[in-house]
């Protein structure tokens, strides 16, 4: 009797911050390359409506709106895209930690509620705290040579 064994990889669970999830949709960057990474499967991207709507609002800034225009989408458009992309999970319910910048602590609540074992970001507020629950803060370049 021959037994098939089927070799089962662990994907990295990342939770990425607006600002990287802008800077992927938007630029040819580290960050497009984590997004990259997540499309052809070597991550598992996680967020929350918390985070998207969060995205929407960014992408709807009067400073995005030529770009946008150039490349025919809506800010509507690249959170419906990101949406499919990512998971999108309920956060878990954290005590507040950044007080300079509560919005941050939906990044730091919903990689808590993925499991995650990475948050990428460009903000130092998050950067500053290294870790967070186990949970590694890393730049997209510090990722993007860590995956590669």
């Amino acid at each position: 009797m021959l037994l098939f064994v089927r070799h089962v990889t662990h994907l990295m669970r990342v939770v990425a911050d607006t600002n990287i999830i802008v800077s992927g949709l938007l630029w040819r960057s580290n960050p497009r390359r984590v997004l990259d990474a997540a499309r052809e499967g070597a991550l598992d991207l996680f967020t929350s409506a918390i985070l998207l709507t969060e995205l929407e609002d960014v992408l709807s800034r009067e400073k995005f709106a030529k770009l946008l225009a150039s490349i025919g989408a809506t800010p509507h458009d690249l959170v419906l895209g990101y949406a499919a992309l990512a998971s999108v999970i309920e956060p878990a319910t954290i005590e507040p930690v950044i007080l300079a910048d509560p919005d941050d602590d939906a990044v730091l609540a919903c990689a808590v509620a993925a499991q995650g074992e990475i948050i990428v970001s460009g903000d130092r507020h998050l950067l500053d705290l290294k870790k967070y629950e186990g949970i590694r803060i890393l730049t997209a370049a510090t990722l993007v040579a860590e995956i590669s």
